[in-house]
């Protein structure tokens, strides 16, 4: 393999070992993110008050689509 040839494997080796990483962090970062919106919704089920505000999001929603269905 020419010289040339090499260093340009070489540097795309360097590329896919850098986004190997880069990815492997996103992943880190994604499950992180995850269990912070788990922890979060599971805190928040616990307020008082929460099915009431459940209902009345329910509510709004369905307000909503049929609007959106009747225009």
């Amino acid at each position: 393999m020419s010289k040339q040839k090499q260093s340009r494997v070489d540097l795309h080796g360097k590329k896919i070992e850098a986004l190997t990483r880069i990815m492997q962090q996103v992943m880190k970062e994604n499950e992180y993110l995850r269990n912070l919106a788990v922890g979060t919704f599971e805190t928040i089920k616990l307020m008082p008050g929460y099915e009431e505000a459940m209902n009345n999001l329910k509510e709004k929603v369905q307000k909503d689509v049929e609007w959106k269905l009747n225009r």
